[in-house]
Protein backbone atom coordinates (compact mmCIF):
# COMPACT_ATOMS: atom_id res chain seq x y z
CA UNK A 1 0.00 0.00 0.00
CA UNK A 2 0.83 3.55 -0.83
CA UNK A 3 2.88 5.76 2.16
CA UNK A 4 2.17 8.43 0.35
CA UNK A 5 -1.40 8.13 -0.25
CA UNK A 6 -2.99 8.43 3.58
CA UNK A 7 -6.14 8.73 4.97
CA UNK A 8 -7.02 12.39 4.70
CA UNK A 9 -5.39 12.87 0.93
CA UNK A 10 -7.82 9.63 -0.01
CA UNK A 11 -10.67 10.55 1.90
CA UNK A 12 -10.51 14.00 -0.61
CA UNK A 13 -9.67 12.34 -3.39
CA UNK A 14 -12.97 10.45 -2.96
CA UNK A 15 -14.95 13.86 -2.18
CA UNK A 16 -13.94 15.99 -5.09
CA UNK A 17 -14.27 12.90 -7.27
CA UNK A 18 -18.12 13.14 -6.04
CA UNK A 19 -18.20 16.95 -6.79
CA UNK A 20 -16.94 16.62 -10.11
CA UNK A 21 -18.12 13.50 -11.58
CA UNK A 22 -21.26 15.29 -12.94
CA UNK A 23 -19.40 17.87 -14.95
CA UNK A 24 -17.34 14.87 -16.30
CA UNK A 25 -19.78 12.88 -17.36
CA UNK A 26 -21.67 16.19 -19.13
CA UNK A 27 -18.17 16.74 -20.82
CA UNK A 28 -18.03 13.37 -22.27
CA UNK A 29 -20.85 13.69 -23.56
CA UNK A 30 -20.28 17.10 -25.10
CA UNK A 31 -17.00 15.40 -26.55
CA UNK A 32 -18.96 12.29 -28.26
CA UNK A 33 -22.07 15.04 -29.42
CA UNK A 34 -18.44 16.86 -31.30
CA UNK A 35 -17.64 14.76 -34.68
CA UNK A 36 -13.60 14.41 -34.45
CA UNK A 37 -12.71 11.76 -37.42
CA UNK A 38 -8.92 11.79 -38.10
CA UNK A 39 -7.88 15.31 -39.54
CA UNK A 40 -11.03 17.18 -38.46
CA UNK A 41 -10.08 17.41 -34.99
CA UNK A 42 -10.07 21.57 -34.53
CA UNK A 43 -13.41 21.85 -32.59
CA UNK A 44 -12.69 18.71 -30.36
CA UNK A 45 -9.39 20.09 -29.51
CA UNK A 46 -10.89 23.92 -28.53
CA UNK A 47 -13.12 21.78 -26.32
CA UNK A 48 -10.54 20.27 -24.42
CA UNK A 49 -8.14 23.69 -24.24
CA UNK A 50 -11.24 25.52 -23.19
CA UNK A 51 -12.27 22.90 -20.45
CA UNK A 52 -8.45 22.33 -19.07
CA UNK A 53 -8.49 26.67 -18.86
CA UNK A 54 -11.78 26.46 -16.97
CA UNK A 55 -10.91 23.76 -14.35
CA UNK A 56 -7.12 25.83 -13.73
CA UNK A 57 -4.72 24.14 -15.38
CA UNK A 58 -1.63 25.72 -14.71
CA UNK A 59 -0.50 25.74 -18.39
CA UNK A 60 -2.47 25.06 -21.55
CA UNK A 61 -1.56 25.09 -25.50
CA UNK A 62 -2.05 23.91 -28.63
CA UNK A 63 0.89 22.56 -30.90
CA UNK A 64 1.76 23.65 -34.57
CA UNK A 65 -0.08 19.86 -35.68
CA UNK A 66 -3.29 20.70 -34.01
CA UNK A 67 -2.59 18.29 -30.72
CA UNK A 68 -2.87 19.93 -27.11
CA UNK A 69 -1.33 19.64 -23.97
CA UNK A 70 -2.51 20.78 -20.29
CA UNK A 71 -0.30 20.81 -17.11
CA UNK A 72 -0.96 20.90 -13.69
CA UNK A 73 2.17 21.66 -11.74
CA UNK A 74 2.75 19.94 -8.54
CA UNK A 75 3.83 21.66 -4.82
CA UNK A 76 7.01 20.26 -5.48
CA UNK A 77 9.82 19.28 -7.79
CA UNK A 78 9.53 15.48 -9.30
CA UNK A 79 8.86 13.86 -12.40
CA UNK A 80 6.56 14.58 -15.79
CA UNK A 81 3.87 11.78 -16.23
CA UNK A 82 1.67 12.20 -19.44
CA UNK A 83 -1.46 11.19 -19.79
CA UNK A 84 -2.61 10.52 -22.99
CA UNK A 85 -5.45 10.36 -25.10
CA UNK A 86 -6.20 10.86 -28.76
CA UNK A 87 -8.68 13.35 -30.09
CA UNK A 88 -9.88 11.19 -33.42
CA UNK A 89 -12.22 8.55 -33.61
CA UNK A 90 -13.65 6.20 -36.80
CA UNK A 91 -16.36 6.70 -38.84
CA UNK A 92 -19.27 5.58 -37.05
CA UNK A 93 -20.53 3.43 -40.37
CA UNK A 94 -24.25 2.66 -41.15
CA UNK A 95 -26.26 4.53 -38.66
CA UNK A 96 -28.69 1.58 -39.47
CA UNK A 97 -26.36 -0.88 -36.92
CA UNK A 98 -26.48 1.32 -33.74
CA UNK A 99 -30.28 0.12 -32.60
CA UNK A 100 -31.56 3.59 -32.22
CA UNK A 101 -28.86 5.26 -30.57
CA UNK A 102 -27.49 8.29 -32.27
CA UNK A 103 -23.76 7.53 -32.98
CA UNK A 104 -23.48 11.59 -32.05
CA UNK A 105 -25.88 11.42 -29.28
CA UNK A 106 -23.89 11.20 -26.30
CA UNK A 107 -27.37 9.51 -24.59
CA UNK A 108 -26.98 8.09 -21.18
CA UNK A 109 -29.57 5.37 -20.03
CA UNK A 110 -29.09 1.97 -18.28
CA UNK A 111 -28.54 -1.05 -20.30
CA UNK A 112 -26.95 -4.59 -20.69
CA UNK A 113 -22.98 -4.44 -20.24
CA UNK A 114 -20.79 -7.53 -20.58
CA UNK A 115 -20.68 -8.99 -17.00
CA UNK A 116 -17.38 -8.89 -15.47
CA UNK A 117 -17.46 -11.15 -12.50
CA UNK A 118 -19.57 -10.07 -9.57
CA UNK A 119 -20.54 -6.62 -11.39
CA UNK A 120 -24.30 -6.13 -12.18
CA UNK A 121 -25.51 -6.93 -15.96
CA UNK A 122 -26.91 -3.55 -16.50
CA UNK A 123 -25.12 -0.16 -15.60
CA UNK A 124 -25.61 3.51 -16.70
CA UNK A 125 -23.89 4.04 -19.81
CA UNK A 126 -23.15 7.25 -22.49
CA UNK A 127 -23.82 5.95 -25.84
CA UNK A 128 -21.71 6.90 -29.13
CA UNK A 129 -19.20 6.92 -31.53
CA UNK A 130 -16.09 7.02 -29.84
CA UNK A 131 -17.20 6.61 -26.14
CA UNK A 132 -15.11 3.72 -25.83
CA UNK A 133 -12.44 5.10 -28.03
CA UNK A 134 -11.46 7.20 -26.32
CA UNK A 135 -13.27 10.19 -25.43
CA UNK A 136 -14.73 9.32 -21.86
CA UNK A 137 -11.11 8.25 -20.69
CA UNK A 138 -10.35 11.38 -22.72
CA UNK A 139 -13.00 12.99 -20.13
CA UNK A 140 -11.71 11.03 -16.87
CA UNK A 141 -8.32 12.22 -17.89
CA UNK A 142 -8.60 15.90 -18.03
CA UNK A 143 -10.98 16.32 -15.02
CA UNK A 144 -7.98 14.36 -13.24
CA UNK A 145 -6.10 17.09 -13.75
CA UNK A 146 -9.20 19.52 -12.43
CA UNK A 147 -8.93 17.38 -9.26
CA UNK A 148 -5.22 17.95 -8.58
CA UNK A 149 -5.74 21.74 -9.11
CA UNK A 150 -8.80 21.52 -5.99
CA UNK A 151 -6.03 19.46 -3.48
CA UNK A 152 -3.66 22.33 -4.16
CA UNK A 153 -6.52 24.64 -3.53
CA UNK A 154 -7.26 22.14 -0.06
CA UNK A 155 -3.11 22.72 0.73
CA UNK A 156 -2.17 19.37 -0.12
CA UNK A 157 1.32 18.48 -1.72
CA UNK A 158 2.21 16.53 -4.21
CA UNK A 159 5.75 15.79 -6.77
CA UNK A 160 5.91 16.19 -10.27
CA UNK A 161 3.63 17.69 -13.28
CA UNK A 162 0.27 15.92 -14.37
CA UNK A 163 0.73 16.40 -18.60
CA UNK A 164 -2.32 15.91 -20.16
CA UNK A 165 -1.78 15.21 -24.07
CA UNK A 166 -4.53 15.70 -26.49
CA UNK A 167 -2.99 14.21 -29.94
CA UNK A 168 -4.40 14.05 -33.24
CA UNK A 169 -4.40 10.97 -36.05
CA UNK A 170 -3.80 8.25 -33.88
CA UNK A 171 -6.50 6.05 -35.58
CA UNK A 172 -4.80 6.07 -39.15
CA UNK A 173 -2.03 3.82 -36.94
CA UNK A 174 1.52 5.62 -38.29
CA UNK A 175 1.79 7.94 -34.89
CA UNK A 176 1.96 11.28 -36.24
CA UNK A 177 -0.01 13.17 -33.90
CA UNK A 178 2.21 11.44 -30.93
CA UNK A 179 5.72 11.61 -32.89
CA UNK A 180 5.44 15.05 -33.56
CA UNK A 181 4.35 16.25 -30.13
CA UNK A 182 6.91 13.99 -28.49
CA UNK A 183 9.87 14.96 -31.04
CA UNK A 184 8.86 18.05 -31.97
CA UNK A 185 6.89 19.95 -29.65
CA UNK A 186 8.13 18.78 -26.00
CA UNK A 187 11.36 19.73 -26.77
CA UNK A 188 11.01 23.15 -28.37
CA UNK A 189 9.10 24.00 -24.92
CA UNK A 190 11.76 22.92 -23.19
CA UNK A 191 9.72 19.60 -21.75
CA UNK A 192 9.96 15.96 -21.35
CA UNK A 193 8.31 13.40 -19.92
CA UNK A 194 9.19 10.78 -17.73
CA UNK A 195 6.10 7.83 -18.00
CA UNK A 196 2.69 7.83 -19.53
CA UNK A 197 -0.35 6.03 -18.85
CA UNK A 198 -3.12 5.75 -21.78
CA UNK A 199 -6.33 6.52 -21.84
CA UNK A 200 -7.26 3.47 -24.24
CA UNK A 201 -9.70 0.93 -23.14
CA UNK A 202 -8.49 -1.62 -20.27
CA UNK A 203 -12.09 -2.00 -18.19
CA UNK A 204 -9.75 -0.22 -15.17
CA UNK A 205 -7.20 -2.44 -15.68
CA UNK A 206 -3.69 -2.00 -15.91
CA UNK A 207 -2.70 -2.90 -19.03
CA UNK A 208 1.44 -3.49 -20.25
CA UNK A 209 1.52 -3.41 -23.88
CA UNK A 210 0.54 -4.60 -27.02
CA UNK A 211 1.76 -6.48 -30.56
CA UNK A 212 3.48 -3.91 -33.04
CA UNK A 213 1.88 -3.21 -36.50
CA UNK A 214 3.48 -3.22 -39.93
CA UNK A 215 1.03 -2.87 -42.88
CA UNK A 216 3.46 -4.87 -46.04
CA UNK A 217 2.07 -4.19 -50.04
CA UNK A 218 3.34 -7.20 -51.97
CA UNK A 219 2.94 -6.41 -55.96
CA UNK A 220 3.45 -9.35 -58.23
CA UNK A 221 3.63 -8.48 -62.07
CA UNK A 222 2.10 -10.39 -65.01
CA UNK A 223 1.52 -8.59 -68.59
CA UNK A 224 -1.67 -7.29 -70.14
CA UNK A 225 -3.26 -9.09 -72.65
CA UNK A 226 -6.58 -9.19 -74.19
CA UNK A 227 -9.08 -11.02 -72.12
CA UNK A 228 -10.42 -13.07 -75.11
CA UNK A 229 -6.59 -14.15 -75.46
CA UNK A 230 -5.91 -15.26 -72.20
CA UNK A 231 -2.52 -17.23 -73.30
CA UNK A 232 -1.03 -14.05 -74.61
CA UNK A 233 -0.54 -12.61 -71.00
CA UNK A 234 0.63 -13.17 -67.46
CA UNK A 235 -2.30 -12.90 -65.45
CA UNK A 236 -0.68 -11.73 -62.30
CA UNK A 237 -3.40 -13.03 -59.98
CA UNK A 238 -3.09 -16.79 -61.21
CA UNK A 239 0.61 -15.40 -60.37
CA UNK A 240 -0.46 -14.50 -56.41
CA UNK A 241 -2.07 -17.79 -55.89
CA UNK A 242 0.98 -19.36 -54.86
CA UNK A 243 2.50 -16.72 -53.14
CA UNK A 244 -1.09 -15.96 -50.82
CA UNK A 245 -1.15 -19.90 -50.13
CA UNK A 246 2.83 -19.95 -49.10
CA UNK A 247 1.83 -16.89 -46.52
CA UNK A 248 -1.28 -18.54 -45.01
CA UNK A 249 0.39 -22.24 -44.95
CA UNK A 250 3.87 -21.95 -44.16
CA UNK A 251 4.78 -18.12 -42.97
CA UNK A 252 1.91 -17.58 -40.73
CA UNK A 253 1.85 -20.84 -38.89
CA UNK A 254 5.43 -20.57 -38.09
CA UNK A 255 5.22 -17.14 -36.76
CA UNK A 256 6.66 -16.90 -32.95
CA UNK A 257 4.48 -16.50 -29.65
CA UNK A 258 4.66 -13.97 -26.94
CA UNK A 259 3.87 -15.95 -22.98
CA UNK A 260 1.91 -12.48 -22.64
CA UNK A 261 0.60 -10.81 -25.93
CA UNK A 262 0.11 -13.80 -27.95
CA UNK A 263 1.12 -15.41 -31.28
CA UNK A 264 2.57 -13.00 -33.99
CA UNK A 265 -0.24 -12.88 -36.48
CA UNK A 266 -0.22 -12.22 -40.56
CA UNK A 267 -3.87 -11.09 -42.25
CA UNK A 268 -4.30 -10.60 -46.38
CA UNK A 269 -6.77 -8.03 -45.84
CA UNK A 270 -7.16 -6.26 -49.59
CA UNK A 271 -6.49 -7.62 -53.33
CA UNK A 272 -6.57 -5.38 -55.79
CA UNK A 273 -5.50 -5.50 -59.59
CA UNK A 274 -4.74 -3.36 -62.58
CA UNK A 275 -6.02 -2.47 -64.80
CA UNK A 276 -9.14 -3.67 -63.47
CA UNK A 277 -11.05 -4.14 -66.90
CA UNK A 278 -13.05 -7.11 -67.02
CA UNK A 279 -11.39 -7.06 -70.84
CA UNK A 280 -8.52 -7.12 -69.41
CA UNK A 281 -5.44 -9.45 -68.40
CA UNK A 282 -4.08 -7.96 -65.30
CA UNK A 283 -0.43 -7.28 -65.65
CA UNK A 284 -0.26 -6.15 -61.39
CA UNK A 285 -1.75 -7.97 -58.54
CA UNK A 286 -1.62 -5.83 -55.06
CA UNK A 287 -1.44 -7.75 -51.73
CA UNK A 288 -2.07 -5.74 -48.65
CA UNK A 289 -1.20 -7.69 -45.81
CA UNK A 290 -1.41 -6.67 -42.13
CA UNK A 291 1.07 -8.09 -40.29
CA UNK A 292 1.22 -8.52 -36.04
CA UNK A 293 4.62 -8.26 -34.25
CA UNK A 294 6.12 -9.51 -31.13
CA UNK A 295 9.02 -7.71 -29.11
CA UNK A 296 11.86 -8.97 -31.17
CA UNK A 297 10.92 -8.51 -34.40
CA UNK A 298 10.92 -5.27 -36.59
CA UNK A 299 9.38 -4.11 -40.25
CA UNK A 300 12.41 -5.49 -41.86
CA UNK A 301 12.37 -8.57 -40.28
CA UNK A 302 8.77 -9.02 -41.48
CA UNK A 303 9.58 -7.98 -45.27
CA UNK A 304 12.71 -10.37 -45.50
CA UNK A 305 10.22 -13.16 -44.55
CA UNK A 306 7.72 -11.93 -47.41
CA UNK A 307 11.04 -11.80 -50.03
CA UNK A 308 12.04 -14.94 -48.53
CA UNK A 309 8.93 -16.60 -50.36
CA UNK A 310 8.86 -14.68 -53.51
CA UNK A 311 12.68 -15.10 -53.65
CA UNK A 312 11.43 -19.31 -53.59
CA UNK A 313 8.91 -18.95 -56.24
CA UNK A 314 10.94 -16.78 -58.64
CA UNK A 315 13.48 -19.87 -58.49
CA UNK A 316 10.80 -21.74 -59.84
CA UNK A 317 9.03 -19.86 -61.85
CA UNK A 318 10.78 -17.73 -63.97
CA UNK A 319 8.30 -15.38 -65.47
CA UNK A 320 7.31 -14.87 -61.28
CA UNK A 321 8.13 -11.66 -60.25
CA UNK A 322 6.96 -9.48 -57.80
CA UNK A 323 8.25 -7.26 -54.59
CA UNK A 324 7.35 -5.87 -50.86
CA UNK A 325 7.73 -2.60 -49.25
CA UNK A 326 6.28 -1.49 -46.47
CA UNK A 327 3.27 0.89 -46.77
CA UNK A 328 3.29 4.41 -46.18
CA UNK A 329 0.43 7.41 -46.19
CA UNK A 330 0.56 10.91 -46.46
CA UNK A 331 -1.56 11.92 -43.55
CA UNK A 332 -2.55 16.50 -42.84
CA UNK A 333 -3.18 17.21 -40.08
CA UNK A 334 -6.02 20.18 -39.34
CA UNK A 335 -4.06 22.53 -39.06
CA UNK A 336 -2.15 21.66 -42.57
CA UNK A 337 0.67 19.89 -41.23
CA UNK A 338 1.74 16.83 -43.56
CA UNK A 339 3.63 13.95 -42.78
CA UNK A 340 4.39 11.08 -45.25
CA UNK A 341 4.74 8.72 -42.36
CA UNK A 342 5.45 4.42 -42.59
CA UNK A 343 2.78 2.37 -41.58
CA UNK A 344 4.74 0.62 -38.80
CA UNK A 345 4.24 0.90 -35.24
CA UNK A 346 6.80 -1.13 -32.92
CA UNK A 347 5.63 -3.56 -30.33
CA UNK A 348 6.21 -3.44 -26.76
CA UNK A 349 5.53 -4.73 -23.02
CA UNK A 350 6.43 -3.84 -19.31
CA UNK A 351 7.44 -6.14 -16.93
CA UNK A 352 4.18 -6.53 -13.97
CA UNK A 353 7.56 -6.11 -11.66
CA UNK A 354 8.76 -2.83 -13.35
CA UNK A 355 8.76 -0.10 -10.51
CA UNK A 356 6.37 2.23 -12.31
CA UNK A 357 3.82 -0.67 -12.68
CA UNK A 358 4.05 -1.46 -8.79
CA UNK A 359 3.39 1.78 -7.79
CA UNK A 360 -0.39 2.16 -10.41
CA UNK A 361 -0.89 -1.06 -8.37
CA UNK A 362 -0.08 0.22 -5.04
CA UNK A 363 -1.86 3.25 -5.81
CA UNK A 364 -5.01 1.58 -6.96
CA UNK A 365 -5.09 -0.49 -3.63
CA UNK A 366 -4.87 2.70 -1.58
CA UNK A 367 -8.44 3.74 -3.25
CA UNK A 368 -9.98 0.91 -2.90
CA UNK A 369 -9.24 -1.13 -6.42
CA UNK A 370 -7.91 -4.63 -7.08
CA UNK A 371 -5.11 -4.13 -9.45
CA UNK A 372 -5.55 -6.49 -12.05
CA UNK A 373 -3.44 -6.81 -15.70
CA UNK A 374 -4.29 -7.34 -19.25
CA UNK A 375 -2.72 -6.63 -23.03
CA UNK A 376 -4.76 -4.91 -25.36
CA UNK A 377 -5.40 -6.94 -28.93
CA UNK A 378 -4.80 -3.65 -30.49
CA UNK A 379 -2.48 -0.93 -31.74
CA UNK A 380 -1.60 2.46 -29.72
CA UNK A 381 0.45 5.14 -29.91
CA UNK A 382 2.24 3.49 -26.67
CA UNK A 383 4.19 2.13 -29.71
CA UNK A 384 6.14 5.58 -29.58
CA UNK A 385 6.40 5.96 -26.00
CA UNK A 386 7.50 2.79 -24.67
CA UNK A 387 8.14 0.99 -28.35
CA UNK A 388 10.39 3.29 -29.60
CA UNK A 389 11.50 5.78 -26.15
CA UNK A 390 11.53 3.07 -24.02
CA UNK A 391 10.04 4.78 -21.60
CA UNK A 392 7.57 3.46 -18.78
CA UNK A 393 4.24 3.14 -20.18
CA UNK A 394 0.80 1.08 -19.03
CA UNK A 395 -2.92 1.69 -19.73
CA UNK A 396 -5.34 2.74 -17.22
CA UNK A 397 -9.10 3.78 -18.34
CA UNK A 398 -12.76 2.83 -17.70
CA UNK A 399 -13.69 1.79 -21.12
CA UNK A 400 -13.72 -1.37 -22.45
CA UNK A 401 -12.18 -2.85 -25.44
CA UNK A 402 -14.79 -5.05 -26.68
CA UNK A 403 -16.95 -1.78 -27.88
CA UNK A 404 -14.31 0.08 -29.46
CA UNK A 405 -15.22 1.22 -33.28
CA UNK A 406 -18.39 -0.84 -32.83
CA UNK A 407 -22.17 0.05 -33.15
CA UNK A 408 -22.36 -0.58 -29.14
CA UNK A 409 -19.90 2.14 -28.93
CA UNK A 410 -20.21 2.96 -24.64
CA UNK A 411 -18.50 3.63 -21.74
CA UNK A 412 -19.80 2.86 -17.96
CA UNK A 413 -20.62 6.09 -15.83
CA UNK A 414 -19.49 4.10 -13.13
CA UNK A 415 -16.53 2.89 -14.79
CA UNK A 416 -15.70 6.53 -15.02
CA UNK A 417 -16.02 7.32 -11.08
CA UNK A 418 -13.46 4.97 -10.30
CA UNK A 419 -10.76 5.50 -12.83
CA UNK A 420 -11.28 9.17 -11.73
CA UNK A 421 -10.37 8.41 -8.68
CA UNK A 422 -7.56 6.09 -9.50
CA UNK A 423 -6.31 8.01 -11.88
CA UNK A 424 -5.53 10.67 -9.44
CA UNK A 425 -3.72 8.07 -6.94
CA UNK A 426 -1.78 6.61 -9.98
CA UNK A 427 -0.61 10.05 -10.42
CA UNK A 428 0.32 11.26 -7.07
CA UNK A 429 2.12 7.55 -5.73
CA UNK A 430 4.31 7.15 -8.87
CA UNK A 431 5.53 10.96 -9.17
CA UNK A 432 6.60 10.27 -5.35
CA UNK A 433 8.07 6.83 -6.19
CA UNK A 434 12.22 6.59 -6.60
CA UNK A 435 14.24 6.77 -9.68
CA UNK A 436 13.28 2.79 -10.03
CA UNK A 437 9.48 3.83 -10.63
CA UNK A 438 11.15 5.52 -13.84
CA UNK A 439 13.76 2.98 -14.91
CA UNK A 440 13.79 2.56 -18.84
CA UNK A 441 11.69 -0.39 -19.99
CA UNK A 442 13.41 -3.75 -21.51
CA UNK A 443 12.35 -6.59 -22.45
Amino acid sequence: MSEVLEGKLIQAIKEITEALHDDMVAFSQKLIQTPSISGTEKELADLNIAEMEKLGYDEVFRDEQGNVVGIVKGTEDGPTIMFNSHMDHVSPGDKNNWEGYDPYGGLIDICKVDNQEKEPDEAECIHGRGASDVKCGEAMQIYSGGLLVKLKEKGFQFKGNYMFTGVVQEEPAEMVGMLHLIDKTLPAKGLTYDAMVSSEATSLKLYCGHRGRVEMLITVYGRTSHGSAPWLGINSIYKAMPLIEKIKDELYPSLPTDPDLGQASLSLNIIECSPGALSIVPDKCMLSLDRRTLPGETAEIAVAQIQKIIDELASKDPEFKADVKVKTAVETSYTGVSYEASKDMNPWKISKDHGFVKAAAEALESVGQTPKYGYWDFGTDASKTCGIDRKPTIGYSPMQEQYAHTPYDKCRTDFMKKALEGNVALFIHAAASGKEGFEKVEW
